[in-house]
């Protein structure tokens, strides 16, 4: 079998992505269940000099999505934009990485293996191939933040488990 990096990126971001949906869904009962602000949760962080869930949520898109949108133009620097501040809005991020993500065809990713990008920081520039972005920066980065956002809830004390955060896996059809 030849290396597909469309099979090594996009459907595990869209598994990941549907499960976060369903976790922030949780969240959001348990947000209701308690009569708690939905800012609380949203706020939250694992350590006061990391990024709240609200963060997390929004990288996740940023480096699945945005990711291969980077390496499609060549260049991806940090989205330093602010996220949403409710549970619709973070949905309606995942909904479009999701459903961006889901229009994207094997050719399209698979041509960007050999495509010059670019990380892009202020003055900083690190050079890479498109496959070895998406894998070796983009990919570890998505996996990191929704982590944390899992972390972040289960620590605020929405139950979850391992099957909440995994999803749906891909088994043989």
């Amino acid at each position: 079998m030849s290396f597909s990096l469309y099979d090594a990126v996009v459907p595990s971001n869209l598994q990941i992505l549907s499960a976060l949906a369903n976790v922030l869904k949780k969240a959001e009962v348990f947000c209701q269940d308690r009569g708690m602000p939905h800012a609380e949760l949203i706020d939250a962080r694992l350590a006061p000099d990391m990024l709240p869930l609200g963060y997390q949520i929004k990288s996740c898109a940023v480096h699945s999505i945005g990711g291969i949108e980077g390496a499609r133009a060549g260049s991806f620097s940090p989205d330093m934009s602010a996220w949403p501040r409710d549970f619709a809005g973070l949905q309606a991020v995942l909904q479009r990485a999701n459903a961006e993500l889901s229009l994207l065809d094997r050719d399209t990713v698979d041509a960007l293996t050999e495509s010059d990008t670019h990380f892009a920081f202020g003055e900083a520039k690190l050079p890479f191939t498109g496959a070895n972005f998406l894998l070796s920066f983009s990919q570890p980065n998505f996996y990191f933040h929704a982590t944390t956002a899992y972390a972040i809830l289960r620590a605020q004390g929405v139950t979850l488990g391992k099957r909440d955060f995994i999803g749906i896996p891909r088994t043989k059809r």
